[in-house]
């Protein structure tokens, strides 16, 4: 008998049952990963639905609701003052009224101020129509409008700053200065990049937008407020950010900037730029300002340490400085 040749054939029969085994194993330890996963993602997806509901009851009402286009508008006033200054916020912030406090608290006692809430922010409802700046700028002229005011100084804030731009040109006797809060300018660069819309559309329905932001609590964006306060504008973040109007005014960055190139502001409209002072992510951010107002009678451009979020915590200099620059017209 061959006893070589017999050990090497069960030799390789077992080698054969040993890979088999290992197999096995290893599709076992792939199927729990998956199986894992899955539970992981829809358990995700479950609190998701669940705390939206839940939240929905907590979410405190604020400001008044203004008749717009057949849908509701949240608009905040405060202050009583013979001038009005209405507020409009960067983009993609979740509760405008609230983000602004520290700026309405400066300047309500002098001045009547109207923070406008546009379709998707905020308390405001949803809209269908594009977020294009043509849309949004009618949509909040008809939100004052139907509040009867006809004067005012357009204070905006970011993003807003274009559709500003398009707004003083369209309503050019309404305006009555034009202040602009690290405000977004037509030629910066960059508004042409792809905007990932499927991705955070996933993002908000799958939950890990929640997940994430209760992974990472200090990326709320929120100015020094109560932590009640801070708690309505993490839920209202919850709830706005990423919402089919949020992702749509992304999608239309670039025609919007676009069209916004060759508008400038009326040579006598008084503007005011305040800026932060070392902005590292938009080249030639201050002198970009410099060049909007190159032809104006009244313009000028402000610069304070600071963040993008500037009325954070500069909102005390920001009206000082405000209302000074105004009265030196006058």
């Amino acid at each position: 008998m061959d006893y070589k040749r017999l050990y090497n054939i069960q030799s390789q029969q077992e080698r054969t049952i040993m890979m088999k085994k290992i197999l096995i194993i290893l599709l076992k330890i792939f199927g729990a990963i998956v199986i894992a996963s899955v539970l992981f993602i829809a358990t995700v997806f479950i609190i998701n639905v669940f705390s939206n509901k839940s939240e929905e009851g907590k979410i405190k009402p604020y400001g008044q609701f203004v008749a717009v286009d057949g849908k509701n508008m949240n608009v905040l006033i405060q202050g009583k003052g013979e001038e009005t200054v209405v507020l409009l916020p960067g983009y993609g912030t979740p509760a405008p009224a609230l983000d602004f406090k520290p700026l309405i608290d400066e300047l309500s006692p002098l001045y009547k101020v109207v923070v406008i809430e546009p379709f998707g922010y905020g308390l405001s409802d949803l809209t269908e129509k594009e977020r294009t700046t043509e849309n949004m700028v009618s949509e909040i002229h008809e939100a004052l409008q139907q509040l009867n005011i006809h004067r005012y100084t357009l204070m905006v804030h970011s993003i807003s700053g274009i559709y500003g731009l398009d707004y003083v040109n369209k309503y050019p006797n309404e305006v009555s200065a034009f202040v602009g809060i690290e405000s977004s300018v037509p030629t910066q660069g960059g508004t042409d990049d792809p905007f990932p819309a499927g991705t955070y559309k996933l993002l908000k329905k799958s939950g890990f937008y929640r997940l994430l932001m209760k992974l990472a609590p200090d990326q709320l964006l929120a100015p020094d407020v109560d932590d009640e306060t801070r708690e309505q504008i993490r839920m209202l973040s919850l709830k706005n950010t990423f919402n089919p109007n949020n992702l749509n005014e992304g999608e239309n960055f670039g025609p919007n900037f676009k069209a916004a190139e060759n508008l400038s502001f009326p040579k006598e409209l008084p503007v005011i730029f305040f800026l932060q002072a070392n902005d590292t992510e938009t080249e030639n951010w201050i002198p970009l300002h410099d060049e909007q107002i190159k032809n104006s009678v009244h313009g000028k451009v402000m610069t304070f340490e600071g963040e993008h979020y500037l009325h954070y915590t500069r909102s005390k200099e920001i009206a000082e400085n405000f209302r000074r620059f105004m009265n030196e017209i006058k």
